[in-house]
């Protein structure tokens, strides 16, 4: 590892804060001596999030002079996973899933709501610069398609109104709920359970079944009688 005062000096003017300088050592360190390189992915995560959702040339040669790597092996990691952007992005990184479970379910719909609401069309980014369109495969939601992903969170059983709705509140800084937009728990059917409908008398585990009341506080002990 390089001292703590290392700085690289690359030409794109990117290095880690003194807080994720500390951070990617403590990464690094979790590494057995001699594999320290493979702290690769994690770094270029972590430089990602410090300059705004890009891993740039400047991210790239940093994490290589950070971990002794030759800037050309970091970039290949950065080029095969889509989860780098080697492009600029909004301040909303909208990933439409359009796998065949999504699009059966109205992916189309919610792509074209994200394009009239912020005048993109897909790689683009809306003037103002808060939201990014692409489309990807399949993120492992398909219970709950259409969906889309937004920066870390999943948004889930969308329409093109809903979309719209959480595009309007992105904007406007107002909360969102991620997960489902239907109010559906989880990955439950959305016309309420078809199995387990009548389950045995008996105590269950807390927890076990959605929606357990909370456990009634115990009795309190009964007074001796009075003589």
């Amino acid at each position: 590892m390089r001292p703590t005062s290392y700085r690289t000096p690359d030409s794109q003017g990117f290095a880690f804060t003194p807080e994720n300088e500390a951070l990617a050592r403590r990464i690094v360190a979790r590494y057995p001596a001699g594999k320290q390189q493979s702290a690769v992915i994690p770094l270029l995560d972590l430089g990602q999030r410090q300059n705004g959702n890009f891993c740039s040339p400047g991210v790239i040669e940093h994490v290589a002079a950070f971990l002794g790597m030759p800037p050309i092996r970091v970039y290949e990691v950065a080029s095969f996973y889509t989860m780098f952007n080697k492009q600029p992005v909004g301040k909303y990184l909208l990933q439409v899933c359009r796998t065949t479970p999504c699009w059966l379910r109205g992916s189309d719909a919610v792509t074209k709501a994200i394009k009239d609401f912020a005048h993109i069309e897909k790689g683009e980014t809306s003037a103002d610069g808060l939201f990014t369109l692409v489309e990807v495969e399949c993120m492992g939601a398909c219970c709950n398609a259409p969906m889309v992903q937004i920066n870390d969170d999943y948004f889930e059983d969308l329409t093109a109104e809903s979309m719209t709705r959480l595009l309007q509140d992105l904007k406007a800084g107002l909360p969102v709920q991620k997960g489902s937009q239907s109010g559906r728990i989880g990955s439950a059917r959305q016309d309420g359970p078809h199995t387990l409908n009548h389950l045995p008398e008996g105590a269950y585990p807390e927890g076990i079944l959605r929606g357990d009341p909370p456990p009634a506080p115990p009795a309190p002990p009964a007074e001796p009688p009075k003589s």
